[in-house]
């Protein structure tokens, strides 16, 4: 079935792009001097599951180029908050990890962002946000799959 020019799939992206927008703006702006949504992203993502990753394996989690990716490690690193090293049996290929300082760089963030997970709850509620999910992992995986 061709459908062109539907309103509603031209209103639902649309919401989804304004919705991205916005928040993305609110948590820039919540975010700790220096820090970068891709930076807490990747530091967030390590926060919850640990290990180690290449530049490769963070730009498909991400779905990001691998150049954009070895920017943001190489500005982590810099900081201090990940730590990069060989992998051991391909030394073409880097490893990355999150380090103490990224960690609490990572918490520093979470903190700072917070207000705006409160005022935005408070506006929802939580029966809202939870009924929510489904429909947004389910919207996801179509993208993703396309």
């Amino acid at each position: 079935m061709t459908i062109n020019n539907d309103p509603l799939a031209i209103m639902l992206f649309s919401e989804i792009a304004t919705v991205d927008q916005a928040a993305r703006a609110r948590l820039k702006a919540s975010l700790p001097k220096g820090m970068e949504l891709s930076h807490f992203y990747v530091l967030n993502h390590f926060s919850h599951l640990g290990g180690e990753k290449t530049p490769a394996q963070l730009a498909r989690i991400f779905h990001v180029t691998k150049g954009a990716m070895t920017n943001t490690i190489n500005r982590l690193s810099a900081s201090g908050y990940v730590h990069v090293r060989p992998d051991w049996d391909d030394a073409r290929k880097k490893m990355i990890s999150i380090s103490t300082a990224g960690q609490a760089a990572r918490n520093a963030a979470v903190q700072a962002i917070d207000p705006v997970f409160e005022d935005v709850m408070e506006k929802l509620g939580p029966d809202k946000a939870k009924a929510m999910l489904p429909v947004l992992r389910e919207l996801r995986m179509a993208l993703l799959a396309g």
